[in-house]
């Protein structure tokens, strides 16, 4: 019998594969505003969260006691005055419902139904546009291109998300690496199966790196053979008609 496979160590969710909660700040969501009323804050500080690539946020509201941490737009600096509210101006940082916003504006930190603290748009760097509007929905062109309708309620951060570039500084070394992905529930590095003994995955061993068998399997598998395409409907490239 052999070792126990990768695959079969992640699925029993030890602690090695777990995420790292006690390096988490806070969550960073829009906060929650009676309607009609429009609440000022102060950012008191900026943040990294280990496993974030976007910066947050401290921000202190009037007549608030306690802080509450936000996605931090473009720009951002300590000191800046911010406003959410239905009446909160068309400003850097300040967060209205979608119905208040004008078309072309750009916007992150979407909610996906009105008062969850937003969904949509929250990675470094990336902002989404405002196309149209009515009564019913609106119609929101995300980073990948793609045309989403939104309930008018729904809220928005106006700006773009900060910390943009951040992919493009290359890893010169593994060990950027692996400390850039300890903060995150990844398990890293990952080796191929083909690569391994024959003891160490279904994949393994052999004259050549190569499953040697078909890679599909069932649904109903035990975990130590549940490895490749599972409960597969089809493989392979389509046919050209």
């Amino acid at each position: 019998m052999g070792r126990r496979i990768l695959a079969r160590r992640k699925g029993r969710g030890a602690q090695q594969f777990t995420s790292p909660t006690h390096k988490k700040l806070a969550p960073a969501m829009h906060p929650k505003w009676a309607p009609g009323k429009t609440y000022m804050g102060v950012i008191s500080a900026l943040r990294h969260e280990p496993g974030r690539g976007a910066p947050l946020a401290v921000v202190r509201f009037k007549d608030e006691p306690q802080s509450h941490y936000i996605v931090a737009p473009e720009g951002a600096y300590v000191g800046q005055e911010i406003e959410c509210g239905d009446d909160a101006t068309l400003a850097n940082g300040n967060t209205l419902m979608l119905q208040h916003i004008p078309e072309g504006m750009p916007i992150y930190n979407i909610e996906g139904s009105p008062g969850d603290g937003g969904k949509f748009v929250r990675a470094s760097g990336l902002s989404a546009t405002v196309l149209s509007t009515d009564k019913t929905r609106t119609i929101v062109r995300l980073p990948s291109g793609h045309q989403r309708p939104f309930s008018p309620r729904c809220r928005a951060t106006i700006g773009i998300v900060a910390g943009g570039g951040r992919p493009e500084k290359p890893f010169l070394k593994a060990g950027g690496v692996f400390h850039n992905i300890s903060g995150k529930a990844i398990k890293w590095p990952v080796v191929r199966g083909s690569t391994m003994n024959a003891c160490s995955h279904p994949h393994g061993g052999g004259s050549h790196q190569s499953p040697s068998k078909p890679t599909t399997v069932s649904r109903n598998a035990p975990p130590g053979r549940k490895v490749g395409h599972i409960a597969a409907r089809r493989t392979g490239l389509k046919r050209k008609k």
